[in-house]
Order: C-alpha cells, then sequence, then structure tokens
C-alpha cells in the first residue's frame, strides 16, 4: 500500500471530520441576550432579535425551532396573527418531519441525528394547538379556537400509538446489521394522552359559545386526565373547576390563566464503554433537564382589596419530560446501534493493523484512530429544543356581578417575595360571555 493510497485514507477522514461541523446547533450562551429580554417581558425585543440573528441562532435543518420561538414570543407580544403563522407553519413541518424520519435515513446511522431535520419534541406538537387557540380567542374567532383544541386532542389520542412505525424501522436496521435481539417496545410509555389545559380552553370556549355539554364532556375530560396521569397531575384538581359550568344567573364569570416559568432544555449524557485494541464505544444520549424559576404562588387582587389565589393547573415541564420517556428509548437503541458499528469499526481496523506488515500496517492503524476519532467527535446528543414555551400553567375562575374591574395579577417566589405584577385596568367582565385573561411571567 503505497503513500499517496494512505494519504486520500487521511484527506477522506479528515473531509468527513470537518463536517460535522456545519450540523451543530448554536450554544445555550448565543440565547442569553433573547432570555434576558423575555425574563423581562420584552418580548418584542427578543423577537426582533431572534429575526436578527437567525442565521446564527438556527442552521438549515432547525426551522422548527425557529418558527416555534418565534411564534412563542409572538404570542407574549400580542401579535396573535404572526404568532400564528409562525406556529401554523412550525404544525405543518413537525408532521413532514416525522414522515420522513419513519425511514431513519441513512445519514443519521453514520453521523448523528443532528443532520435530520429538527421534526420537535411531542409537548411542543401539541402546545402548538393550545396557543393558537388562544391566539384566534384575542382575535375574536372562537370557533378557530375549538378547532385547535380538537386537533391537539386527536393529537394526544395518536401519541400513545406513534412509535410503532419508528420501532419496525429500528428492528429492519437491527436485521440488516445481523443481530439477533431486535428493539422491543419501551417498558415505559408515556401515560400522559390528555391535557388537562386543553380540556380546560374547551371548557371555557364551549362555554362561550353556548354549547354546555361539549363543555361538560371536556371536564370530564380534564378529570380523567388527573386520574389517569399521577406522575404528571400530582398536585390536587383546581378547586375553581367546580363553578366552571354553572355561574349563576345575573352574574358574569372572570377566568384567568397565568403562564410560569421555562421549558426544559437538554443536556449531553457521555458513557464509554472499552473495547479491545485501545478503542471504545462512546453513547451519548440527550436528557430534558428543568430550568430554574424562582415561581411559587400567583395571586389576583381586585381594587377592593379582595382577592384569589390560582390554582396550578398543568406543569407543562412534566409533560415535557413524561412524552419524552418514549421517545427516549428509541433514541437509546438508535444510538446503541450506530455506537457500536464506529467503535466496532475502528477496534477491528487496530486488530488488523496488529496483524498485518509494513505500509498496509501504517495505513490500518491511521484508518484506526480515524474511525475512532471520527466516532469520538461525531457521536453527539441532539439537544435541539425550543425555549419559550412556559413551564407552568395556573388558572382562576371568579363570579362577579356584570361591570368593569380593575386588578392586578402578582406573582410570588417561596418567600413570599413578588416577582412580578401586571395590572389590568377597567376590564369589563360580561354576562353569558367568555371573559378570558392570559397573563405570563416566564422567570
Amino acid at each position: 500500500m503505497n503513500r499517496k493510497y494512505i494519504k486520500k485514507i487521511l484527506k477522506l477522514f479528515s473531509f468527513l471530520t470537518l463536517n460535522l461541523l456545519f450540523f451543530s446547533c448554536a450554544s445555550n450562551s448565543a440565547f442569553k441576550p433573547v432570555e434576558s429580554q423575555v425574563a423581562n417581558n420584552q418580548f418584542n425585543d427578543g423577537a426582533d432579535f431572534l429575526e436578527k440573528n437567525k442565521n446564527r441562532l438556527y442552521s438549515n435543518k432547525d426551522a422548527v425551532l425557529y418558527y416555534l420561538d418565534k411564534g412563542m414570543l409572538n404570542h407574549y407580544a400580542n401579535q396573535y396573527a404572526n404568532s400564528t403563522k409562525m406556529l401554523e407553519d412550525a404544525d405543518r413541518l413537525i408532521a413532514e418531519a416525522f414522515t420522513k424520519s419513519i425511514s431513519l435515513e441513512a445519514s443519521s446511522y453514520l453521523i448523528n441525528d443532528l443532520v435530520l431535520e429538527y421534526g420537535g419534541e411531542d409537548y411542543e406538537d401539541i402546545y402548538i394547538n393550545v396557543f393558537n387557540a388562544l391566539n384566534y380567542y384575542y382575535m375574536g374567532e372562537l370557533e378557530n379556537s375549538l378547532v385547535e383544541i380538537r386537533r391537539m386532542n386527536n393529537k394526544l389520542q395518536y401519541l400513545s400509538n406513534k412509535y410503532d412505525a419508528v420501532l419496525t424501522n429500528l428492528q429492519q436496521k437491527a436485521l440488516e446489521d445481523n443481530k439477533v435481539e431486535l428493539p422491543s417496545n419501551p417498558n415505559t410509555p408515556s401515560k400522559f394522552n390528555n391535557s388537562a389545559l386543553a380540556r380546560y380552553l374547551g371548557i371555557l370556549f364551549y362555554r362561550g359559545v353556548g354549547l354546555y355539554d361539549d363543555a361538560r364532556i371536556d371536564r370530564d375530560y380534564l378529570l380523567a386526565a388527573f386520574a389517569n396521569a399521577p406522575n404528571v397531575y400530582s398536585y390536587p384538581i383546581p378547586n375553581s373547576l367546580v363553578e366552571e359550568l354553572s355561574v349563576p344567573e345575573g352574574m358574569a364569570r372572570l377566568n384567568i390563566v397565568a403562564f410560569g416559568g421555562l421549558s426544559p432544555l437538554k443536556k449531553e449524557n457521555v458513557l464509554r464503554i472499552p473495547l479491545p485494541g485501545v478503542r471504545w464505544i462512546k453513547i451519548a444520549l440527550p436528557e430534558m433537564v428543568s430550568r430554574k424559576s424562582d415561581l411559587s404562588r400567583v395571586e389576583i387582587v381586585f381594587e377592593d382589596g379582595t382577592s384569589h389565589t390560582l390554582e396550578l393547573l398543568e406543569d407543562i415541564d412534566a409533560v415535557a419530560k413524561d412524552t419524552f420517556s418514549s421517545r427516549k428509548q428509541f433514541i437509546y437503541i438508535k444510538t446503541i446501534i450506530r455506537a457500536s458499528v464506529k467503535g466496532a469499526s475502528s477496534s477491528a481496523l487496530k486488530i488488523a493493523a496488529n496483524e498485518a506488515e509494513g505500509n498496509a500496517a501504517l495505513a490500518l492503524g491511521i484508518a484506526s484512530i480515524f474511525t475512532q476519532a471520527f466516532a469520538e467527535i461525531s457521536e453527539r446528543a441532539d439537544l435541539r429544543i425550543s425555549r419559550f414555551f412556559p413551564g407552568k400553567a395556573y388558572i382562576g375562575g371568579i363570579n362577579l356581578k356584570p361591570g368593569r374591574y380593575s386588578f392586578k395579577v402578582s406573582y410570588y417566589n417561596a418567600n413570599n417575595r413578588e416577582i412580578a405584577s401586571f395590572v389590568h385596568n377597567d376590564v369589563e367582565v360580561k354576562e353569558n360571555a367568555l371573559n378570558l385573561i392570559e397573563t405570563f411571567s416566564l422567570k
């Protein structure tokens, strides 16, 4: 084997290693400026920052992330039409990406999942419809709000069977690699297939258009959500739900949804397994981690001093982790298959180099080193995730005489210190109508 051939080997592996740079995503620090703006409720500034720095923050594989992030900031900034456009684009691309992912492109087995289009986490996919429903409500299109809630409920019903096709393709890949033991269904599937937040909005929207039977059905589904997913709903059912379908005659009802904190991010966990020939298999897996929030409770106080504590309805952080649990099993299986092939190749080349002589031994040794280096550099967890969904949703429902009211919604930490407050002046609360106020402190 001559030097010219050895140089070709070196050139090939150098090319593959350098090309990994094109599949990287922006670091957490790159988003610090916009996260600071979001913490201070400067949502228009945050959306402008994302737009100006789009090419630096998002790769050409991250269109879903861009639409999700900007769509949520547009929602918080009351730019409802822009938010709907962004979230609908994300919804469409998530559906397309999942269809593509069922075939599990060969490139993701060669390098890592970062070479694939980001297809969204399950919780991102379902909460798109919640915030689009709110967008339509604020644009005066209550019927479209109900369409979004129904779409979300359809997604939830589909969630439990979503990964059957993915499992089939993982098994096919294992067969192609001559493996005897095939991947099987995860033992710990997500128990979350019914959103209390979606059902709550369904209650309000149906009641708002006079469909009380449909509202009652969503109320029952909401109660079932708490019963069927205790790991997600590990807190009491809000007391205010009791009165949602029985507003006294002559009274009006004010409903408040207060979002707080931010949804989780991902970190990488790395494991290395020794192989013969001083080589190893590197396994890099993503893990969802909660973001710190000072929020402990939310309270509404009226001008006359009357106060009401809002109650936790949906722990979006817990939903994100629970729905990720099923997909994580498939990520693990796929990572093992891919990492094993990379590690075994390097080890086999090293053993062959030890048995060869002259230029052949040198070439095989170099190939073994570069194969191990490529495996080390390329085996990276996919840490992509949207950044601006809220972490928790609190609710309150208050019966009032029809009229105009001024009140303050305050967010408190565990030490009872107010960390954010929002004043609403001269809000008209109408009888036989939906009077919904939304607030958010994403600290």
